[in-house]
């Protein structure tokens, strides 16, 4: 496994690799890396022949400065955790990928104004504009991204047709552990009393889900609510029931043939995020 640091490096091995009509999976990250960054490498090893994984905190994607600060970070252990699933860890520094494009707007036809957009202002242009450049950089056959962060995985989709990108997205299933909880970077920033407690997002989604096309929108919404409000330790920060391509809330399940639900919650001043899809494959 080769670890690399510069742009210009990593735009070489690209064009070597292109050269060797190999095919190229990437997995951008943030670090922090559990099962379900390894569940994404574990598919790319399986699908190309050679896999990129990026680990690059964005600092451009936050819009609470201590949040940046705190976000979990152990590059060692990473490497080393991903070192039989990849064939290169690219390392970029800050000043390497964000000076050129720290003022770039994008056009996302409004789909980063919902939910993660409507509570963490400018975080989806945070997120595009790097990953955008990750694109240009690495000009992979195919990127991994984890169901887990859904609204995410939708945006990308557009940023890849409005810009013409020719990589191909694959999502890859959401990783839970064994109570439920979803794998998360931030999980580990929970008390061990309050971990016992984070599974209830997912039994939430589960009950919501066994209530779909039965109950409306509106009556699961209320419930949800009603829920939470019975846990002091949590705070709901949404709940939105969404068409999983506009991302835009319905009333009634007719409106949408594959509908979503999403929760945003904070636990222990951990903000938590989960959703599932409710329609019936």
């Amino acid at each position: 496994m080769r670890i690399i640091q510069t742009c210009n490096d990593i735009i070489s091995f690209v064009k070597d690799t292109k050269r060797q009509s190999q095919t190229i999976g990437f997995v951008p990250t943030m670090g922090a890396l559990h099962q379900g960054h390894l569940a994404l490498l574990k598919q790319a090893k399986a699908e190309n022949d050679v896999v990129i994984c990026s680990i690059f905190v964005n600092p451009t994607q936050f819009n609470d400065a201590e949040d940046y600060k705190k976000y979990p970070r152990n590059i060692e252990k990473d490497i080393d955790s991903i070192k039989t699933l990849c064939d290169v860890v690219f390392v970029p520094s800050v000043e390497e990928m964000c000076p050129a494009i720290s003022n770039k707007m994008y056009d996302l036809e409004g789909l980063d104004k919902v939910m993660e957009g409507k509570y963490r202002p400018g975080h989806f242009n945070g997120v595009v504009m790097i990953v955008d450049r990750f694109f240009e950089i690495i000009s992979a056959d195919y990127a991994y991204f984890g169901k887990k962060d859904f609204q995410q995985v939708v945006i990308i989709k557009k940023l890849v047709k409005i810009y013409k990108h020719t990589v191909r997205i694959v999502t890859v299933d959401t990783v839970r552990e064994e109570d439920g909880l979803a794998f998360s970077s931030r999980n580990v920033l929970l008390s061990a009393e309050k971990r016992k407690e984070a599974p209830l997002i997912y039994q939430i989604l589960l009950q919501a889900k066994s209530m779909a096309y039965k109950l409306s929108p509106h009556d699961i919404h209320k419930w949800i609510v009603e829920e939470f409000a019975k846990n002091n330790s949590f705070k709901l920060e949404y709940a939105a029931i969404v068409d999983a391509l506009s991302l835009k809330e319905i009333k009634d399940f007719k409106e949408s043939q594959e509908a979503v639900l999403c929760i945003a919650a904070y636990l222990d001043n951990v903000r938590l995020i989960d959703n599932l899809e409710l329609y019936k494959k």
